[in-house]
């Protein structure tokens, strides 16, 4: 597919003005050079234009607003101060991959003042002596070259994430926004769970320890009952025995006299 198709393809019902990012990654450049890109993308800032076959950039549009550009595995060999001239805002460029030879290519670089992260990973002027040095010294305001600093600590993801992870971030930002949109979550305390699960055990530990003193106060009342009524009856029976005690004394005393009356009238 050609450039110009898959811009058009790209665009998707809107209108240049609207586009912020833009891959043509792996279509073809009829001559090598920019195609179907116009000065109506204004408001471009991340561009991706990897294995598309340039080899000039001469037809570039100025994108004033551009801040990201991938050109990474092309047949660029020179000509780098169009970037200069219409990508002032520069922050990204990876031009890994390209036919860059001379030190004296990038020192077209150096109008960039806005340059932090430079990329020429596979590109013949890395096989040149003292390179990293020479790069850092020719661009003093980038801040990583090949993805390393002078140092030769490694780049954070900020620096080289390009058009995926700006991607990324403006979903979490977006997510974030639906979020507070739908108001504060609900959130449960399990603690508070657990003081009313224990308060309920408290609760009905309570019940069984009241029904139980209960229970066994009425037993001990039964059996007092029991016990006053077994007093009660041993009374009785020893009111009885003395009665009847007291009945058999009297037949006994009675007796003489019976005796005598019946000998009177024996007489």
């Amino acid at each position: 597919m050609d450039m110009k198709k898959r811009i058009s393809l790209e665009l998707r019902n809107r209108t240049p003005l609207e586009v912020t990012e833009l891959v043509v990654d792996n279509c073809r450049s009829t001559d090598g050079e920019v195609e179907g890109l116009t000065d109506d993308f204004k408001a471009l800032e991340f561009l991706s234009m990897v294995n598309v076959g340039l080899s000039s950039l001469a037809k570039l549009p100025t994108l004033s607003k551009l801040r990201k550009l991938e050109l990474s595995d092309n047949s660029i060999s020179g000509g780098l101060e169009a970037l200069s001239e219409k990508c002032p805002n520069l922050t990204y460029l990876n031009l890994s991959g390209n036919k860059i030879q001379d030190l004296s290519t990038v020192e077209a670089l150096h109008s960039l003042k806005n340059l932090k992260s430079l990329d020429l990973f596979n590109c013949d002027i890395t096989s040149l002596e003292e390179y990293r040095e020479s790069v850092f010294e020719l661009l003093p305001q980038i801040s990583y070259l090949d993805g390393f600093d002078q140092e030769d600590s490694e780049a954070p993801d900020s620096e080289e994430g390009g058009e995926a992870e700006d991607h990324g971030e403006e979903e979490e930002e977006e997510e974030e926004e639906e979020g507070a949109a739908a108001g504060p979550t609900e959130v449960f305390d399990d603690d508070d769970d657990d003081e009313e699960e224990d308060d309920e055990e408290d609760e009905d530990g309570g019940v069984e320890e009241v029904g139980l003193s209960y229970l066994m106060k009425e037993e001990i009342e039964d059996e007092e009952d029991d016990d006053d009524y077994v007093e009660e009856e041993e009374e009785e029976e020893e009111v009885d025995d003395d009665d009847e005690e007291g009945v058999q004394g009297e037949k006994r005393k009675r007796d003489p006299e019976d005796e005598g009356d019946d000998d009177d009238e024996d007489d």
